[in-house]
């Protein structure tokens, strides 16, 4: 059990954290013929904007109300309406994804009246959805508002059938990478069963082009799909945060589910598709049978590099979770754990302490670790402490492929191994480098 500490400061340092109306923007942009709305300034959007055209590398389709200081003195519902219907008449969207920032929800705009209002007052807007998501900077996280806004789906658009037994809803939390969720659902229909995955950033940031230049997004999960859900057998919860949206469909449409923390990691694996073989009355196929025994050698071959290793970790409590209990399967110990909100998931953590803070915590926290694990933003922290730095999370600007980086399954299991591994490697050569030039 983990002693979860938040510093007692006034500000920031370098922070760590990334805002809801960021996790909540890169929920949304897992749906077919989607754009999401920013309700705040122009620079609110053009800063979340920024942050994912660097790390995914794609054109990023993102609106805002473009409010001012008159119009937040006023209030924003005037903005709100005109966006919404220079949206649809100029980008044509399906699906409209709102989300507030810390300057209007500071403010106190009552969104869900306005929603209403407008919708009254324009007709034309009936056969748009509109999913709001409130998420203010102030507080929480990305993956807070990641969370919120895929409860706010479930909440508003899925409607109730007959049962397909087939069907099985998948909520994919802001652990997983596109790459993740590719390979997700590679395994999951290999099993026979009919995924729909609410978001699908595998089908819409896995970096492909499109055949015509959209101001949505192109791919995705589509409106029509999200409709079925309320007619899914079971859903599958991937990460803590997604628990919520769990218990909604749960609650709506009696949905049984389950929820899986990680799926790193030869334990973890095991377990999800022994979960997937009971569901489906369906065993293991061949091919992942191989996978795990190559999974088992690449153990066998890393280990070495990864016992008693000193590791330092800065990342959203959802893939802090998943990453320390890999590196521990493997013989690593946990120097340092900080991370960006609170989550149920912090006290079960196998570790000392981790502490809810920024990345000045950080540098102090890491002093003497062999390994540090976190976004970009950790760059200049890894060259002043002389550690080597594994990316992992959002940002990354300084690598290439981020949207295609799997960490799940066997095959991503084996792909992290080697990724960290041979950092080790590369830093067991230096120091006996290092130490035949002393001689």
């Amino acid at each position: 059990m983990a002693i979860v500490t938040v510093p007692e400061k006034s500000v920031a340092v370098n922070p760590l954290k990334q805002s809801q109306a960021l996790g909540a923007s890169l929920a949304f942009l897992g749906l077919k013929g989607m754009i999401p709305l920013f309700h705040g300034s122009q620079g609110c959007t053009a800063f979340a904007k920024v942050v994912l055209v660097r790390h995914f590398r794609e054109a990023i389709p993102l609106a805002t109300t473009a409010m001012t200081e008159v119009t937040t003195i006023l209030g924003g519902e005037e903005n709100v309406e005109q966006a919404l219907l220079t949206l649809v008449e100029k980008a044509k969207p399906e699906i409209i994804g709102l989300c507030t920032t810390g300057l209007t929800e500071t403010r106190g705009d009552d969104i869900e009246r306005f929603l209403k209002d407008i919708r009254d007052r324009h007709r034309e807007l009936d056969h748009i959805p509109v999913i709001f998501a409130p998420t203010p900077d102030f507080k929480g996280a990305l993956q807070d508002g990641f969370a919120t806004a895929v409860e706010s789906i479930v909440k508003e658009i899925p409607q109730a059938g007959g049962i397909r037994s087939e069907q099985v809803t998948i909520l994919a939390g802001s652990a997983f990478t596109p790459g993740d969720l590719q390979e997700i659902k590679e395994i999951v229909t290999a099993f026979g069963l009919d995924p729909i995955f609410v978001p699908d950033l595998g089908a819409s940031l896995d970096g492909h082009l499109e055949d015509n230049y959209s101001a949505v997004t192109g791919s995705g999960t589509s409106v029509k799909q999200l409709r079925q859900v309320g007619s899914s057998a079971f859903t599958i919860a991937l990460g803590e945060s997604m628990r919520g949206a769990a218990k909604i469909l749960d609650e709506r449409f009696n949905i049984p589910y389950e929820v899986f923390g990680e799926l790193t990691g030869l334990e973890a694996v095991d377990e999800f598709l022994q979960a997937l073989s009971i569901l489906s009355s369906n065993p293991v196929p061949e091919k992942y049978r191989r996978q795990r025994r190559q999974l088992q050698d690449a153990m066998l071959d890393t280990h070495f590099y990864f016992g008693a290793k000193r590791v330092s970790l800065a990342l959203e409590p959802d893939l802090l979770w998943a990453t320390v209990r890999f590196l521990q399967s493997m013989g690593s110990q946990i120097h340092a754990a900080v991370t960006t909100t609170r989550s149920p998931l912090l006290e079960k953590l196998p570790i000392k302490s981790v502490t809810i803070g920024d990345l000045e915590d950080f540098e102090e926290l890491a002093v003497g670790s062999d390994l540090v694990i976190g976004n970009s933003n950790l760059g200049a922290i890894s060259k002043r402490l002389s550690i080597p730095l594994y990316r992992l999370g959002l940002p990354i600007y300084d690598r290439l492929g981020n949207g295609l980086f799997t960490k799940v399954g066997y095959r991503g299991t084996m792909e992290l191994l080697f990724g960290i591994g041979n950092l080790f490697l590369e830093a067991e050569e230096e120091r006996v480098k290092h130490f035949f030039n002393d001689i």
